[in-house]
């Protein structure tokens, strides 16, 4: 597929921003600094960056427990998202929703959500809503491997295939479902493959290759906003690092599969593309890699000079 030179700097901006930034998560969890555990996102950035590049600023997406790309790539301010891990006052949902539960609507970001599959339901609803309204908003469902075998991923296919509904599943295989091999777990070569009974199209797509999820999505939301109702795309990549901070996954991983993993990094692939392409130089490459730091540092030092929620509204913005 044929990109620009602008489109490039911004995915290659995106993808280093969220690689940074779930560095410096890391650095924050070994230090205390946040309570409870992060599933970082580290390897996988060509998903987020590749689906949401394609999309408009009022279409709508649903995350995972490992969501931070998701959100960055659809447009989440870092130092808002660094207050939110911390539990701090100036995050996103003051502190309250913490790693795995991070929204904005305005953004149309629905949420993180710590509920293997608990984004399902949220996208198809929200894409009947957008049916409904008569607007061509679409949306983009992330998920894992190990979503796609909870038993609601069948049902809201079915419902989304029967109404046309104008919504992306995409399915972010990192080859590990916590911490089990996919092809122990789930039965036929692909999963892409589960959109043919529905009668929808299904794709599988070099998940480390940003520019080809970019286009498999552009397709895909070509598709919706005609009105032709949704699509199934598998993108096949992984995660560096363990299931959580404090798995080092290599307990039910070899060395030699983490390096070979390393060897096709979204990151390097698209630097080494511009640099042969000439789109752009080594300088200007390493200054937004300076500039995504330098923002990512920021973010921590905002959010650990801001306070925490008072106690006093410890029963507030609560609805269930």
């Amino acid at each position: 597929m044929a990109v620009d030179k602008q489109l490039m700097l911004k995915m290659y901006r995106d993808m280093l921003r969220i690689r940074r930034f779930e560095e410096q998560i890391w650095n924050v969890y070994t230090l205390g600094l946040m309570h409870g555990l992060a599933h970082l996102y580290i390897g996988e950035e060509a998903v987020a960056v590749g689906v949401c590049s394609a999309l408009r600023d009022d279409d709508y997406i649903t995350s995972t427990h490992r969501g931070h790309g998701h959100c960055i790539a659809k447009g989440g301010r870092l130092d808002r998202m660094m207050a939110e891990v911390m539990g701090k006052v100036t995050g996103y949902c003051r502190g309250k929703g913490g790693s795995m539960h991070i929204a904005d609507m305005s953004l149309g970001i629905l949420g993180a959500n710590g509920i293997v599959g608990g984004g399902f339901g949220i996208a198809t609803g929200a894409a009947l809503s957008a049916k409904y309204r008569k607007t061509d908003q679409v949306v983009a469902c992330f998920f894992g491997d190990g979503g796609a075998n909870q038993g609601i991923f069948f049902e809201v296919m079915n419902y989304a295939a029967i109404w046309g509904l104008p919504v992306i599943y995409v399915c972010e295989n990192n080859q590990y479902g916590e911490y089990t091999a996919v092809n122990k777990v789930t039965a036929g070569k692909h999963i892409a493959d589960r959109a043919t009974p529905f009668g929808i199209p299904g794709r599988i797509v070099d998940g480390n290759d940003v520019i080809a999820v970019h286009g498999a999505t552009a397709e895909a939301v070509k598709r919706a906003r005609a009105g032709e109702g949704p699509s199934l795309i598998e993108c096949e990549t992984y995660r560096y690092r363990g299931h959580h901070v404090n798995d080092p996954g290599l307990a039910y991983r070899s060395k030699e599969e983490v390096e070979a993993w390393i060897k096709k990094d979204p990151i390097e692939r698209l630097k080494g593309r511009m640099l042969a392409e000439g789109q752009a130089g080594e300088a200007e490459l390493n200054g937004i890699d300076e500039d995504a730091q330098k923002e990512v540092a920021d973010a921590v030092e905002s959010a650990k000079a801001s306070p925490y929620p008072d106690v006093k509204e410890v029963s507030e913005h609560v609805f269930a």
